[in-house]
């Protein structure tokens, strides 16, 4: 059976760091950074992007469309 491996990409100019984000993720692989974007504003960014499956929770959720999760099949 193959696995399914994700890969979150943030726009992190675009996020206003709502954290929406973190909550709908069931791996926890999204944190709100310590840091702010161009905006002023905290963004998210992938921390565990090891544990990702590309369930898309993140992207389904995020009010700004910052988000763009990519799926690889893993062998496995």
């Amino acid at each position: 059976m193959a696995k399914v491996k994700g890969a979150v990409v943030v726009d992190t100019d675009r996020c206003k760091g709502c954290a929406l984000c973190v909550s709908a993720c069931p791996q926890g692989v999204i944190v709100l950074a310590n840091r702010v974007n161009v905006h002023g504003y905290p963004y998210v960014e992938p921390a565990q992007i090891d544990k990702c499956t590309g369930c898309t929770s993140c992207a389904i959720v995020c009010p700004d469309a910052c988000i763009t999760v990519y799926r690889k099949k893993m062998e496995g």
